[in-house]
């Protein structure tokens, strides 16, 4: 079943519900804020604060960072590109299946995007709701001349607590430690006792969250690079949206196409990054 909902303020999101899962997607950002499998705790992390406005991205979910990953290069444009707090067209459903959902949403350019990226585009994702999670975000490149792209998935998973939190599948792997900017090649699983910021590249394997009393499989495909956040104490007291206490429940493994593993696309070509959760 799939339902279209407003909250209070006109904020308009997409209900899904059939016998294998739930979710919720917003159409400012195509911002899929809830998953849930059925008879299993949520999977994603919302923030308890998170803002449902027009204009104001959503703070925990899958947010959608494209066509830049972090910040442009005009800081006064915004962070992690404009597609999360945009409003996409809702396309089409499918729901032939009882244990699956599909959705496709759809951006394109406009007189507001072109301001801040000058390049003419489509943007699509394809959400499937079942037991697993499956997000396909397909860029096409509609104008005369080619555009860098990098972009992310910025996924946030739900923990029972930080401190049994554990990520497999990254070790030995190479990443830039985002908070020093040296490059670091990794030793054994992933734990977290302080902030984490990091972007590990050349990753071609299923990672595997670990929490006290279950696991969470991601398996990406069209990017090799992934990125791995917690902002720990400090920084979640200078976040928005989030309360002191919210980095004890959440980190973030996001798909990515970011620094080394940025994409080119030529006019009329497209480019599809893609991440399955299970």
């Amino acid at each position: 079943m799939i339902v279209h909902k407003k909250l209070a303020n006109g904020f308009e999101y997409i209900e899904i519900k059939n016998s294998a899962a739930e979710a919720k997607i917003a159409l400012q950002g195509a911002h899929i804020f809830h998953y849930k499998r059925a008879d299993e705790e949520q999977i994603l992390w919302l923030s308890e604060v998170s803002d449902f406005e027009y204009g104001k991205a959503i703070r925990g979910g899958v947010p959608i960072c494209w066509p830049w990953f972090g910040f442009n290069e005009n800081k006064n444009l915004p962070q992690h590109g404009f597609a999360r707090v945009s409003m996409w067209e809702f396309i089409k459903s499918d729901e032939s299946d009882e244990k699956s959902s599909s959705l496709i949403f759809r951006l394109t350019h406009g007189s507001q995007t072109l301001k801040m990226w000058r390049y003419k585009f489509e943007l699509e994702l394809h959400v499937t709701i079942s037991d697993k999670l499956t997000m396909e975000l397909k860029t096409t490149n509609l104008d005369c001349e080619s555009f860098v792209l990098t972009q992310a998935l910025h996924t946030y998973f739900k923990v029972s607590h930080i401190s049994h939190a554990l990520i497999k599948g990254l070790d030995k792997k190479p990443y830039l430690d985002a908070l020093t900017w040296k490059n670091e090649i990794q030793e054994g699983d992933i734990t977290f006792n302080q902030e984490v910021d990091r972007v590990y590249q050349e990753v071609t394997d299923e990672i595997i969250l670990r929490d006290e009393n279950r696991e969470i499989h991601i398996k990406n495909s069209g990017s090799s690079s992934t990125v791995v956040w917690n902002p720990w104490i400090e920084k979640t007291l200078r976040m928005s949206a989030m309360n002191e206490n919210a980095y004890e429940h959440m980190l973030c493994i996001e798909s990515a196409n970011a620094f080394d593993d940025r994409k080119v696309l030529k006019p009329q070509s497209s480019y599809t990054i893609k991440a399955v959760i299970f």
